[in-house]
């Protein structure tokens, strides 16, 4: 128990380290620009709160917060943040005036240094490789689950999936050609499957499958029940997927199985019969054996230029997606702070945690410098449309207006975070555990009234 408690705490503070980390060189970009270009810089911060340690140096304000999460740099020439970083200590209207493309180069000094920052990660991804799960390199259906809209179309075990809505696809899983974005993004009434199937290609329409959510979790999107080829640790019962041999179980929950095993090279027969046993809530037959369910393993090496363009598609796509209205994919859908912890928390507990933490990292980078570059006031893509605009009426946005436009962006970005927090919330383990038996309660009380 108490290496068990260890071992979290050594996680979680990886988790801190690595995600300040990004947060903390994006705001380094602004400092340094700004530094550069000779613009007052009242504060510089790393985390935020009450700061437990402050120190005035060369007339910048260093501080280290109380609330360990990211950093800020305070330039009141820039545009005013008193609503993020506190109230300014200084009257900007007596600061000196800066240029337009002063403000334009400090703005887009953060993206560019969280690009590099991304740049670092995927040189080191490179070259110590990142692991790929079987249902990243294929596109093989290794099960369809009973009554689904893919089984009623007669797609089946074995078939390889060509593309997805009228787009190639090369996997099962991810954001970049893959068969499960390309089901979500969809927008049709119906989706086109092209696969091929003994060395012929056909062609079905797919109606998808959105499950039922209730109250105030996540909206479901798009499913086609289809799950990739992946090789099991229990070999095999049913075809390839540990899926199948769930199905299995629960159509013959009486009959004895053998399940042929190979363990250290050797493989033996192992009888075994199904009993009840609790399974989210209920009590159903199941032989009480754990199997990872990414199949086989393999070490991918891509080069940094790779993983950068297909971080930066991959953001992209996801801002299309959002911003359609026939879509699927809303905002409650994006991570906020706590689902990006969680996200990271979950792969450092796996074997080769730092490496795919690291693939992560390039993501979140690329992300990171994409969304900031939107043209939202309070964002660098904002800062960078209000110096266009001042050099092309060649004088600055009224300071008093600024202040009212910024103060009202900052209050809807951070009620917008509060948002996503909500539901990055809910996928906790023990919240969602929690949600779960409510729901259970709810739907066995709605059953036995009259």
């Amino acid at each position: 128990m108490l290496l068990h408690i260890i071992r979290v705490i050594f996680i979680l503070l990886e988790v801190l380290i690595l995600f300040n980390l990004l947060i903390v060189v994006h705001e380094l970009g602004h400092f340094l620009a700004a530094r550069w270009r000779g613009l007052y810089i009242e504060k510089f911060g790393v985390w935020f709160g009450k700061p437990l340690w402050k120190k005035t140096i060369n007339g910048v304000q260093y501080s280290l917060g109380s609330l360990p999460f990211g950093g800020f740099v305070a330039l009141p020439q820039l545009a005013p943040m008193d609503i993020i970083e506190g109230k300014a200590d200084i009257d900007r209207a007596k600061l000196p005036k800066i240029s337009a493309l002063d403000k334009i180069i400090v703005a887009i000094a953060g993206p560019l240094f969280s690009l590099l920052l991304a740049l670092c990660f995927a040189a080191i991804v490179w070259a110590v490789g990142h692991p790929v799960s079987e249902a990243d390199s294929t596109t093989v259906i290794g099960y369809v689950a009973p009554d689904s809209p893919a089984q009623k179309v007669g797609l089946q075990p074995g078939d390889k999936i060509l593309s997805v809505d009228g787009k190639p696809v090369r996997r099962f899983m991810g954001m970049n050609d893959s068969v499960s974005w390309d089901v979500v993004r969809s927008e049709g009434d119906k989706i086109a499957v092209k696969f091929q199937r003994d060395g012929a290609v056909q062609m079905v329409w797919v109606e998808p499958y959105k499950a039922e959510t209730r109250g105030w979790r996540r909206k479901s999107v798009r499913q086609l029940l289809i799950y990739p080829a992946e090789t099991p640790i229990i070999d095999k019962v049913e075809p390839n997927t540990p899926a199948a041999l769930l199905e299995y179980i629960s159509k013959h929950p009486n009959d004895a199985l053998v399940l042929h095993v190979e363990r250290a090279g050797a493989k033996i027969d192992v009888p075994v019969k199904p009993t009840l046993l609790p399974t989210a809530g209920e009590m159903k037959p199941r032989i009480g054996i754990q199997w990872d369910t990414t199949g086989k393993v393999s070490i991918q090496h891509p080069n940094p230029i790779e993983q950068v363009y297909n971080s930066v598609t991959s953001t992209l796509k996801t801002i299309g997606a959002v911003a359609s209205p026939k879509s699927d994919v809303k905002l409650q859908h994006l991570s906020g702070p706590v689902g990006i912890g969680r996200i990271y928390y979950l792969l450092f507990q796996s074997e080769r945690g730092w490496q795919l933490a690291l693939w992560f990292s390039v993501i979140l980078n690329v992300n990171l410098a994409i969304l900031n570059m939107l043209p939202i006031p309070v964002l660098d893509g904002g800062h960078i449309v209000l110096a266009l605009i001042e050099s092309v009426r060649r004088k600055p946005v009224n300071m008093r207006v600024l202040e009212v436009v910024q103060t009202s962006c900052a209050a809807v970005i951070i009620g917008y975070m509060l948002y996503i927090t909500f539901f990055d919330v809910q996928d906790l383990p023990f919240v969602r555990k929690k949600l779960d038996q409510l729901e259970s309660q709810s739907s066995a009380k709605n059953s036995q009234t009259p």
